[in-house]
């Protein structure tokens, strides 16, 4: 993914290499990150600019008017923000590895499973601010992850994609990558039970070895350091 710093206020924003996409983001950002997926997936030929999101550079709100990361920026000097947009965008404008599925009915099932997700984010982002342990919001992520491990036991795939990684694979992965940051910041007996979760486990095995993956896996210390930095009021974004 790089490891250049997060540029800021009084920054100027890098020139555009012509022909070439252009992604605003932030190391740590798990909506950032699925575009991130997208492209290594796809294979697609992009630089990055990373944003400090405590102290925007000024010139961000002329790229992403909502002053958001992901955003993605076209030679032309257009510009996509919203990760879904941007994904949905990717994956018919480069139909040559699809992960959208072909059928409208498959393709509006995993949008549905997207959506569904957020109930999970919203449930993690608790824990991960509250200041006291909180066992029903984990139960409440277990539940929400429940959803998604019997799915892959109906599909009876390897990936939700099928034998490779697909956009719901790739849309969740970044949350299922920090899943496991809640046992080291409250404590051990928030481990994620493997009998409960085996199929769904099994996957992010398998998903941690793939190559779209590796491009913008941090292991899970990394991203608890993180995390604590932002509970402390002091996000520090250029820890890697």
């Amino acid at each position: 993914m790089g490891r250049a710093k997060h540029l800021t206020v009084g920054s100027k924003a890098p020139p555009m290499e012509k022909g070439k996409l252009r992604l605003y983001s932030m190391r740590f950002c798990p909506y950032a990150q699925r575009i991130h997926l997208i492209l290594d997936t796809k294979k697609i030929p992009y630089d990055v600019v990373f944003i400090n999101l405590s102290r925007k550079p000024e010139w961000l709100q002329e790229k992403s008017p909502l002053g958001k990361v992901p955003c993605l920026e076209f030679d032309n000097g257009d510009t996509l923000y919203e990760s879904l947009i941007i994904a949905e965008y990717l994956d018919e404008a480069h139909p040559e590895h699809r992960l959208y599925p072909d059928d409208p009915l498959a393709k509006a099932k995993d949008k549905l499973l997207i959506e569904r997700f957020n109930e999970v984010i919203t449930s993690m982002y608790k824990i991960y601010l509250a200041k006291t342990v909180d066992r029903d919001l984990f139960n409440e992520v277990l539940e929400g992850l429940e959803i998604f491990d019997k799915e892959l036991a109906k599909r009876g795939t390897p990936f939700f994609g099928g034998n490779q990684p697909g956009i719901l694979d790739l849309m969740i992965w970044p949350w299922c990558e920090r899943a496991d940051v809640i046992k080291i910041l409250k404590g051990e007996q928030f481990i994620i039970p493997r009998d409960r979760f085996l199929r769904l486990l099994e996957w992010k095995l398998a998903m941690k070895d793939d190559f779209g993956v590796k491009g913008s896996y941090l292991d899970l210390e990394t991203h608890a350091k993180y995390i604590r930095s932002h509970q402390a009021g002091s996000p520090q974004y250029d820890l890697v």
